[in-house]
Formats: structure tokens, sequence, C-alpha cells
């Protein structure tokens, strides 16, 4: 073996969601919203000029930052961006976990925890969820060197109630606590009106679901501001001009058009609902879910066996391999005519 290869990082990485191309798929493995973004993004995106493309973006990502601040009531100061949440989230692990002590993070939870710990060496203990998938605050109150978990939880769209959070945050004073909200809008409280009164908070979001953006990757961190300015200084060490023009004027826009965004929010509500009937009725069993997928077993069907039919007639959802998590199969909520045609399907599967 050459020599230069003993000092090559080697991990085990995270594997994204299948992007298949077929005109006639329906896709609702990688929760994606099924709706466009509001068309003020359009308009946003058609008001750079070629012309600007020449020169570098606002470094500080001037604009966006204020829609933001402005949409939570935070100051600019408290806001921080990125090149969708992975970024913001691995920025986080590179900035604040360098304890010795272990990060602490659900076992069944985003796969790409334990990527970015193992990547940046950082040790960890993966904190049990009980039996009904759900996390168990109590559980978190013992030696870290931080703590992040999701709300709801991925894949098993569980909701912790703000309550609990803060229980956890109250026990855990000389740690960082970082709450993963991708799916919050689609049901419950954000953590956000708890930044105020915890120092060591940080609450980081998405444009990729609620906001139907994912491809133009957007996200962000909301903090008191020593812990927004540390972020800075690490992601100016790093990559100074990471959002691009059109991407900063887009992201502003879809912030602002709050109208359309509640209204799509509430269209993937009511069609999840809807699901969840559909689903029980069709025998199987899933924790109730207050983000936009379900993740569901069938009592009488072998998961991988159901996703791979389902992938044959182009209509693909996510089947995650786990000791505890291998009979389930995680279906984003699509809009109502992809999801008939997805019962239409198991009302005829015989398994």
């Amino acid at each position: 073996m050459p020599l230069y290869e003993k000092y090559i990082r080697r991990v085990e990485p995270y594997v994204p969601g299948e992007q298949p191309n077929f005109p006639d798929m329906i896709k609702l493995n990688t929760n994606e919203n099924p709706y466009p973004p509001s068309p003020e993004v359009q308009k946003a995106i058609d008001s750079c000029s070629l012309s600007s493309l020449r020169l570098y973006p606002d470094p500080t990502s001037h604009k966006l930052n204020k829609a933001i601040a402005n949409r939570y009531g935070l100051k600019e100061s408290q806001v921080f961006t990125g090149v969708g949440s992975d970024d913001v989230i691995a920025m986080c692990f590179l900035t604040f976990f360098n304890s010795d002590k272990p990060l602490l993070f659900p076992d069944i939870t985003y796969a790409f925890y334990p990527v970015w710990a193992e990547m940046l060496r950082i040790p960890y203990t993966l904190i049990p969820l009980n039996d009904d998938f759900e996390i168990v605050p109590e559980d978190y109150c013992r030696e870290n060197g931080g703590i992040i978990f999701p709300n709801p939880n991925a894949p098993t769209g569980a909701l912790l109630p703000l309550e609990c959070i803060e229980s956890i945050i109250k026990s855990n004073p000389d740690s960082i606590i970082m709450v993963d909200e991708a799916y919050i809008d689609f049901g419950g409280q954000s953590a956000v009106s708890l930044i105020e009164k915890y120092d060591n908070l940080i609450v980081v979001q998405t444009f990729s679901k609620s906001r139907a953006l994912a491809g133009m990757r957007i996200g962000y961190a909301m903090g008191n501001e020593k812990l927004i300015k540390a972020l800075n200084d690490v992601k100016y060490s790093f990559n100074s001009y990471t959002m691009n023009r059109q991407v900063i004027e887009a992201g502003a826009a879809a912030v602002r058009d709050e109208e359309y965004f509640q209204s799509i929010v509430n269209k993937i509500i009511s069609t999840r609902e809807r699901a969840k009937k559909e689903f029980t009725a069709l025998g199987f069993k899933f924790k109730d879910s207050m983000s936009n997928f379900l993740f569901v077993t069938h009592p009488e069907w072998k998961a991988k066996d159901l996703f791979e039919a389902l992938k044959e007639k182009h209509i693909f959802v996510r089947y995650l391999r786990g000791k505890r998590t291998d009979n389930y199969l995680r279906i984003t909520i699509g809009t109502d005519e992809e999801m008939d045609t997805l019962f239409e399907f198991l009302r005829n599967y015989k398994g």
C-alpha cells in the first residue's frame, strides 16, 4: 500500500435517497414537497441579471437572513444560513461539538448524524427510542458534549412536545442543544420560542420541505448572537461564499410569501390526515406523524418486498434497513392524486 493511503480519511458515507427519472413516476421517497414553490421565487430569480453573476454574492446573505429574522421575530445577527440544512448542521458539528464527552442523539434518527460524527472524529452515544419509537427526555440527563435530535423525528415522524424539549435544555445547561426542525411546519410548536430563554439552544430549519425549494439548497440556524457569530467565524474560515445570488433572492422571496407557504403546508397536512385513515384501513401500523411522511409497517407484508413491488410500478418510497426498522417504509405525502394511485396499488397487492 502506498504510504499516502495511510493518511486518507476514510468514512462510511451517508446514502441519499434514490433520485429516479421516469416520466410516469410517483416519487415519495425523499420527503420533497409535491407542490411548486411560491411564484414570487420565479420573479426573484428573473430579477438577477446575467451580468450580475460575474460578481461574488453577498457573503453575509443579508437579504435572506433579514427576511428569516423578520419572519421569526429575531435579530439578523441571530440567523445563520447555508447550503441546505445538511451544510448548516455539518457546520454546527464542526463549531460546537469539540468535547471529549460524547455527543448524544437517538438510535433511530437522521442517518447523517453518525456520518458527520465519524468524519469529524466526534465521540457519540446513541440513545435508544422507546418501544413506541419516542424520544425519552430523561435519557438525555447524562454527561455529554452536546445533544442533537430532529423534531418531529425522522424517520418516525413522532413529535416531542415543547415542554419536553425544554426539559432537555434545562437538564443540560453546559451543552449545546440542537433541535433539527426540518419538518416542524407540518405540526407542532417550534423551539424558536425558547431561543431568548436559553443561550445554549440552536434551532435548524430548511427550505427543502415546507417551502418546496429542495433544489435550491437553503438551510438556516437560529440561536443567540454569540453562537451565530461562532458559526460565521468557522464558515468564513471554510468557505465565505456559500449562498449564490439567485438563491439569496429566491429564498428571501419565499419567506416573504407567507400566504402561499401556509396554503401548501395546509394541503399537505390535509392529505396526510386522509392518508392515515387509508393506511389504517389497509392494515398498516404507524406512529402518529406530524411530518410530511408516514413511517409504516404491515403485519402481513415484508417491507422490502413491498418496496420492490412499488418500484416496479415506478412508485418510489424509502426502505430503511436496520435492526428495529427493517420492516418499515417511510412514505412521503404527495398530492391527493399521487396518494390515490398508491392506495389503489396497495388495495390490489397480495404480498
